[in-house]
């Protein structure tokens, strides 16, 4: 691969030529490389599944991008060489995490993160005997990233397991042991 520099010619020109040579721009460089054939390999197991990810990924960042605040969103978090498809594709990989969750009187608060945006926290309490006591949604906190739960029940012995989504519908479940 070559970066050309400060060549008129090369200014106007992209594509390939013939089976030898591309040509292309990316972030305002000019860059010559060998031309890249399809592989005769068979793809292992890994490269299907990052493929499906991918569809995945691309159909996700076409939809939600029909919307205009969430187009807006997403560029107004790119930096410099990428746009709103770069970044949608980024989250539909990337799933949230929830780094903690702690008991406060009869609340249950939950710090979660994300690269881009958290769409919902869910709280479930779950009993002994593995019965769901209650279940609700969290709101979120002042600060944007605690997220607050009201408990009505605690029995003793009770487990108390949240689930993080973001945009693209990716999940993280943590729980926590009384």
């Amino acid at each position: 691969m070559a970066i050309i520099k400060d060549n008129i010619l090369f200014e106007c020109v992209s594509g390939s030529l013939g089976d030898q040579i591309t040509i292309y721009k990316r972030n305002g460089q000019i860059i010559m490389a060998k031309k890249r054939g399809r592989s005769n390999k068979k793809p292992t197991d890994k490269q299907l599944e990052a493929r499906f990810k991918m569809q995945l990924a691309a159909a996700y960042a076409k939809e939600i991008l029909k919307d205009p605040e969430l187009k807006a969103y997403y560029k107004s978090k790119a930096g410099a060489g990428q746009n709103a498809w770069n970044m949608a594709i980024k989250d539909a990989y990337n799933s949230p995490e929830i780094q903690q969750i702690r008991l406060e009187d009869e609340e249950v608060i939950v710090r979660a993160k994300d690269d881009f945006r958290i769409a919902e926290v869910e709280v479930k309490v779950i009993d002994a005997e593995g019965v769901i006591m209650e279940k609700g949604k969290a709101v979120l906190g002042r600060n944007g990233v605690d997220w607050h739960y009201k408990v009505a029940i605690l029995p003793p012995g009770a487990r108390i397991v949240v689930t993080a989504v973001d945009l693209p519908g990716n999940e993280t479940v943590k729980e926590l042991l009384m």
